[in-house]
């Protein structure tokens, strides 16, 4: 290859950033010996030939290693590793590439999009190549004509975030298969890229993208959800969905059609009233819910062509170029009647922080279309950040809402999804639905994406595979919604079954926080409003926190958790910014269950704070998203706090936080079942008497209790490490060594409390 080679061994890569990002690790000395530099392509020979970007490993590695991820470990044929023959190969600029994937990942990623997430990336036809951004530095020897334009490289940023939109929380698991490339071998895909799908649309590379004026490049250009203008000399891009495809959004498709139907194609109507329409619309919902495929859906059924327009890519530009576009594309509209358009992302166009003057030309390119009888529809997922002057009456008069779905319409867009899947009699995509809470169109997408390829890893030789119940329980595992990317909480998989004792409590609980959220037809149907919160107050360790992630271990509703002192900033408004986040994220994954822990710092009795009334304004905000203006429906608040007094009485009343449930101390029964359960996987002798041990423990707490479990197997493990059972001998150890943690005069304040609040 006109460069030294060295085989090595392949090995699975052990730093999880490099995961599926086309990047291989070679031992420095490797690099030397080969002469090349990190960032550098190499080509890769094992049972198939193919090429990667290197990287050094740590210089404590193994140097006839060579570490690969999983995928280019396949694209090599060496699923289970074996020798690899590498070299260095000359820094190529791909001139065109050519790929494939599944149709709704096709349709959801316009071209311009599928090059900047694979911006970076060494290509060989036949390989796999995924969605995630390369991180190595560009190479020496690349021409600096091919490297991103400085005012382009936003968009990076902004690419990351339209694909989660638009394919969903599994955009990082997405997979795509290279079917063509120039060069063949070792092309790097740079900004001079032509990059396209197999029998659908593709970019053009920059130097010819800026040899075009606007006016020019607009008609060509492709759409951000992956919609392409028909032209008769080019090829088309994937058709547009139809309405009976987009179960859960017909009525706002009958809304948007008789809307433009009336504007496009009943003008002497207008006329004859002596009125006009105006077609200015403005639609929201959560990300991935479908707006862009409803516009799309609708514009075909009236026969109008769609203009697309991103707003993150507009608003990377510099201030004249974008007016220039946006211009072009009103001119372009106009002239092409009937036509719509679409600008995605709007917000970024015309922020409600700070509208600059982008958005004062945004404001007029729509006024003008919409003033010459053009359509223009704008989408959003985040409706409070959007400019409030683009609801003008002349501006983007009609507001259209995409709800999330409930567990009926998840189970019909279900149906449309596994349409062509062949699935196993064992299916049950009712259970499906109402596990997937909060889960829009394209999470519905990626869970059937995911089961879909745990489906083939397991039957790769098998004719007729079938995808089964497994396969979705396995995806339900790592696919979560998109509304819910930034929750960190991590779900336990215990439910209210495996909390031992406090059986009252439970049914409170369940009644209170679950009922609610997974019957809201029921209380509707007999006229009365669900309860809004519940306050959890006991003594430390008796299982507050525990009683909550059991509630969520249950898996029917989202969970958002947060501790009290987590909302609160030393800057003037932020906390009370941080309040309405978190209750607008909790309405976007209804049902919701949101956890405050310690909630007497975040809603202490006002005018006690010495903070300057910053505690004092939380305490206001909070209580104006539980019983506000702003309908709070089906989202429960839960709190827990050793210290129900400190608590604004504000939000213990009726409508808020409305049922306070003591959480005691264990009795001796309960102590015995919680030992039990705290013991359920622990192998004890057959002469340890958890019942007399529980009488044994006055003053324990539910925590006490279980470190009392704990602290036994360690006992064992300390006498020996090939101990098979935990002895009575242990757990007389391991009494000596926990002791109760409970405060007797706490404890019997907070009864006399809760028998007052009775």
């Amino acid at each position: 290859m006109g460069g030294p080679e060295l085989v090595l061994t392949a090995s699975r890569q052990p730093a999880a950033l490099d995961a599926r990002r086309g990047v291989v690790r070679l031992h420095p000395e490797v690099l030397t010996t080969l002469g090349i530099h990190p960032g550098d392509p190499v080509r890769l020979a094992g049972r198939r030939v193919t090429a990667a970007r290197a990287a050094a490993s740590e210089p404590e590695a193994t140097p006839g290693l060579l570490y690969a991820d999983d995928l280019t470990l396949g694209n090599l044929g060496l699923r289970d590793g074996g020798e690899v023959t590498v070299g260095p190969t000359p820094v190529t600029a791909a001139t065109r590439v050519v790929l494939t994937g599944a149709p709704q990942v096709v349709a959801a990623i316009s071209p311009e999009l599928l090059r900047l997430a694979l911006l970076g990336k060494v290509v060989t036809p036949g390989d796999d190549i995924s969605l995630l951004p390369q991180e190595l530095p560009p190479p020496e020897a690349l021409p600096p004509e091919a490297l991103p334009d400085p005012a382009l490289r936003g968009l990076l940023t902004a690419a990351r975030q339209s694909l989660a939109n638009r394919v969903g929380y599994a955009w990082t698991s997405t997979l795509l298969t290279v079917t063509a490339a120039a060069p063949a071998s070792a092309a790097l895909v740079t900004m001079e890229t032509t990059v396209g799908w197999e029998h659908g649309p593709a970019t053009h590379g920059l130097a010819a993208s800026r040899a075009l004026s606007p006016a020019e490049a607009l008609p060509r250009a492709a759409s951000p959800t992956g919609a392409r203008d028909a032209e008769p000399t080019e090829t088309t891009g994937p058709t547009a969905p139809t309405v009976e495809e987009l179960p859960g959004l017909r009525a706002q498709a009958e809304e948007l059609t008789e809307l433009l139907d009336l504007g496009f194609h009943r003008g002497a109507v207008l006329r004859r009233l002596g009125t006009t329409v105006a077609l200015g619309v403005l639609l929201d919902g959560p990300a991935g819910s479908g707006k862009s495929a409803l516009v799309r859906a609708v514009a075909d059924r009236v026969g109008a062509r769609v203009r697309p327009l991103w707003g993150p890519e507009l608003a990377a530009l510099t201030n004249s170029a974008a007016a220039e576009q946006l211009r072009a594309a009103a001119a372009a509209v106009r002239v092409d009647e009937p036509a719509v358009l679409l600008v995605t992302d709007v917000e970024a166009l015309a922020p409600a922080a700070a509208p600059g003057p982008v958005a004062t030309v945004f404001r007029q390119v729509v006024a003008e279309a919409v003033a010459a009888g053009a359509a223009v529809v704008c989408t959003t997922s985040r409706l409070d950040a959007v400019d409030p002057a683009l609801r003008a009456p002349d501006l983007l008069s009609l507001r259209i809402s995409v709800p999330l779905p409930d567990a009926a319409l998840r189970r019909e867009q279900l149906g449309v999804l596994t349409r062509p899947v062949p699935l196993a009699e064992d299916v049950r995509l009712d259970e499906v639905a109402a596990r997937t809470p909060g889960f829009v169109a394209a999470d519905l997408a990626a869970l059937v994406r995911e089961a879909g390829v745990r489906a083939a890893l397991r039957q790769k030789t098998v004719e007729q595979p079938r995808m089964t119940m497994a396969d979705l329980h396995a995806a339900l595992a790592v696919v979560r919604p998109t509304t819910m990317a930034a929750s960190t909480l991590e779900l336990a998989s215990v439910t209210l079954d495996d909390v031992g004792d406090l059986a009252e409590v439970k049914q409170t609980l369940t009644e209170s926080v679950l009922w609610p959220l997974t019957n809201p037809d029921t209380f509707a149907r007999l006229g009365v409003q669900p309860p809004r919160g519940v306050l959890l107050y006991g003594p430390p360790g008796c299982g507050k926190t525990y009683l909550v992630t059991a509630l969520a271990g249950s898996g029917r509703a989202n969970v958002l958790a947060v501790k009290g002192a987590e909302l609160l900033s030393k800057w003037v408004g932020e906390s009370e910014r941080a309040v309405r986040e978190l209750f607008r994220r909790a309405r976007e994954a209804a049902p919701t269950l949101v956890f405050l822990d310690e909630v007497d710092a975040l809603a202490p009795v006002r005018g006690l704070a010495t903070d300057g009334g910053t505690a004092d304004r939380v305490v206001a905000a909070l209580l104006t998203e539980l019983d506000g203006v702003e309908s709070l429906r089906n989202v429960v608040v839960v709190g827990a706090t050793n210290r129900p007094d400190l608590v604004d009485p504000a939000l213990l009343r009726p409508g808020r936080m409305e049922r306070l449930v003591y959480v005691p101390p264990p009795d001796e029964a309960g102590r015995a079942e919680i030992l039990r359960a705290a013991s359920r996987t622990v192998p004890l002798a057959p002469e340890v008497d958890l019942g007399a041990l529980a009488g044994d423990l006055d003053g324990f707490s539910a925590a006490d209790c279980a470190a009392l479990v704990r602290e036994a197997a360690l006992a064992a493990m300390r006498e020996s490490l090939a101990a098979a059972t935990v002895t009575t001998a242990h757990v007389a150890v391991a009494r000596t060594r926990v002791r109760p943690s409970l405060d007797p005069a706490q404890v019997t304040w907070l009864a006399e409390y809760a028998r007052k609040r009775q």
